[in-house]
């Protein structure tokens, strides 16, 4: 019982903060939102800044366990059909998980109040990207299925304009089945550009 709640107001303050941001949203106007009084928050947690931490945790949990990290990285694709299938699958969870949306939101209200806010806004949306897909493209370069280059600046030039739409997203929610629409046709585009030549495989 006691998790349910926790679990309850870390959801809602998910919520407040992703609208209102941490300094905009007070216990009181989480309290009101929870149906409780202040002192049955405070059997769970300290303060604000106590949930803030804990909800910083859950969001880091609930990321790499449906999204992965550099820390748990995809297996390398077996073809260019696997690798863009495993890309539309992370892009269209990322982009209609509504824990997903809300964790983007506070991380990108808050890096520039709370330095881990902003050291995982900087691992979510550029370097732990990179860091996987430069896995990735290794693995392919060595599998024969993408010509040989520097796999970490082919990582980066993948995952920037695929970012950028999930941003698009986030702002612009209306836009979103044409954001995947471009990532697909983006995807098309690298697959055929980076692909080993049946000549360049008789070459090896």
């Amino acid at each position: 019982m006691a998790k349910d709640t926790k679990e309850k107001i870390l959801a809602t303050a998910l919520d407040l903060f992703s609208k209102n941001g941490y300094a905009g949203t007070n216990i009181r106007e989480l309290t009101a939102s929870l149906g409780m009084v202040k002192s049955s928050i405070y059997k769970h947690f300290e303060s604000k800044e106590d949930i803030w931490n804990a909800l910083l945790d859950e969001m880091i949990a609930y990321y790499e366990e449906h999204f992965g990290s550099p820390e748990r990285v995809q297996p390398v694709p077996d073809s260019l059909e696997e690798l863009t299938s495993m890309t539309m699958q992370m892009v269209n969870f990322t982009v209609h998980d509504e824990r997903i949306i809300k964790t983007r939101k506070v991380l990108t209200l808050e890096q520039f109040r709370d330095e881990r806010a902003r050291g995982l806004a900087t691992k979510h949306f550029l370097t732990g990207l990179t860091e996987m897909f430069t896995h990735i493209f290794a693995g392919m370069m060595d599998k024969g299925l993408l010509r040989r280059d520097d796999p970490a600046m082919l990582a980066f030039a993948y995952t920037a304009p695929i970012s950028a739409l999930i941003h698009l997203c986030d702002r612009e929610p209306e836009k979103t089945e044409d954001a995947i629409r471009k990532i697909e046709a983006f995807n098309q585009h690298f697959t055929a550009t980076y692909a080993v030549r049946p000549r360049n495989l008789a070459r090896k």
